[in-house]
């Protein structure tokens, strides 16, 4: 039987320009939605997944989520801190510094994203590869998101988020899983971007994919948070 996913890393230490003057004085992950914040949701949705340790990777205004998410035990959770330190690494940086406190599989996924879906199947289709990362993707035809990934329904054959082109009809929909050896390559405590250490999978040929079929939510933009909302308030009915 596969084990199922128990430990995820949640990147939360962006600036959040985007969202000033909301996050000025709080990091978006404690911008409130429905009554609480963002990320209350997040560890909710996680643990349904069975999900039981995250490693919360933060940054900027780190400590305000650290004071009210405390040690996760509100979620049913074990929750634990990275912290990026003054010098703006980058996501794959950050998640460097974290791999420490992670088990040797784990989930990856933005502190902005809500993504509703199924990770079991995510987890059972990663083993099943024996490659050191997966991507999941999804169906975006450039409706939320400009798309950045070529799939052919089985393979990603190609991925560039500054470089899109006519073949790119799908998008990386925001959970990543990986093994801990596939950050071997980055640089510690140096700058380095999630997106790089993708294209360096995909080049080596150890990244998998595992396509979506429903949308993602996310709290970015004054636009999304909006959406996010609504589909919450939805759900909880």
């Amino acid at each position: 039987m596969t084990t199922a996913p128990v430990s995820a890393a949640i990147l939360a230490g962006g600036l959040a320009t985007r969202l000033r003057p909301l996050t000025e004085t709080i990091p978006k992950s404690l911008i409130d939605v429905n009554g609480e914040p963002f990320i209350a949701h997040q560890l909710r949705l996680l643990r349904e997944n069975q999900i039981e340790r995250v490693v919360l990777c933060v940054g900027h205004l780190g400590e305000k989520i650290q004071e009210i998410i405390g040690d996760g035990a509100r979620f049913d959770l074990q929750v634990e801190y990275s912290f990026d330190g003054p010098k703006l690494i980058g996501t794959a940086g950050a998640l460097k510094c974290a791999v420490p406190l992670l088990l040797d599989d784990f989930l990856v996924l933005y502190g902005d994203s809500y993504l509703d879906f199924d990770y079991q199947a995510a987890w059972r289709s990663f083993k099943a590869s024996n490659k050191l990362s997966l991507m999941t993707v999804f169906a975006n035809e450039g409706r939320w998101e400009k798309s950045n990934v070529e799939y052919d329904g089985v393979r990603i054959l190609s991925y560039d988020k500054q470089n899109a082109t006519r073949h790119m009809h799908y998008v990386d929909y925001g959970l990543g899983i990986f093994k801990k050896e596939a950050f071997g390559c980055v640089p510690s405590r140096q700058p380095y971007d999630l997106a790089q250490l993708y294209q360096d999978m995909l080049k080596q040929n150890q990244l998998a994919a595992f396509e979506v079929k429903n949308r993602f939510y996310e709290i970015g933009s004054v636009p999304g948070l909006q959406e996010t909302r609504q589909y919450l308030a939805s759900r909880s009915k």
